[in-house]
């Protein structure tokens, strides 16, 4: 932002007097900011990898998605153990093609913080993963698709926790052949279909 405003103010005094100190000061000042541009926000976590995922229409196979949590942050795990606090989610956009279940998050990592050393939270800190099954329904075409996911979290630090963020990230399912086949639903002795 000061790199702007020097930028600016250096244009201002080079127009209105044409001098050759402010042509140089505009010329720095110019040179700075393209050099150092305005930041973007902080970034807390990555989108490390999903495992390569290949399924044949009528099947499923594994996927595990990893992420790494920048350092000297964590964020909350899927299960928090405050109500208020926000829980680490994956979401999806996904085609007809595509369907993705049985998402897996990882125990998270029991501790306090300077901020409030009584309080124990569940977090995530480092690479963690998150694993689930990608399924492909038996009408499904066969091809690539990209997979648009986003990760819900909120992060914090030894002192202090930050608002909510959401990472997006892609990756890819072929659907053609691979993967094992969905089991079919069988009634359970609970069932009401079932009778002895």
């Amino acid at each position: 932002m000061k790199l702007h405003r020097l930028f600016l103010l250096a244009l201002c005094l080079g127009l209105l007097s044409g001098t050759l100190l402010n042509t140089a000061l505009f010329n720095g000042a110019l040179a700075l900011a393209q050099e150092n541009p305005a930041p973007q926000g902080r970034t807390f976590v990555n989108f490390v990898s999903a495992s390569n995922v290949v399924v044949s229409p009528g099947r499923s196979t594994p996927v595990q998605f990893t992420f790494h949590v920048v350092d000297p942050y964590h964020v909350n795990s899927s299960q928090p153990l405050a109500e208020e606090l926000i829980p680490t989610q994956l979401h999806f956009s996904l085609p007809a093609e595509v369907a993705i279940g049985k998402l897996q998050y990882p125990a998270g990592k029991i501790m306090s913080f300077p901020f409030d050393p009584s309080t124990k939270l569940s977090v995530y800190s480092g690479d963690f993963v998150v694993s689930g099954l990608v399924i492909a329904p038996g009408q499904a075409s066969t091809g690539t698709y990209t997979i648009h996911g986003e990760l819900k979290y909120q992060a914090c630090d030894n002192n202090a926790c930050y608002p909510p963020k959401k990472l997006p990230f892609t990756f890819n399912v072929k659907v053609g052949s691979g993967g094992k086949a969905i089991p079919k639903a069988r009634p359970t002795k609970t069932s009401p279909h079932i009778h002895n």
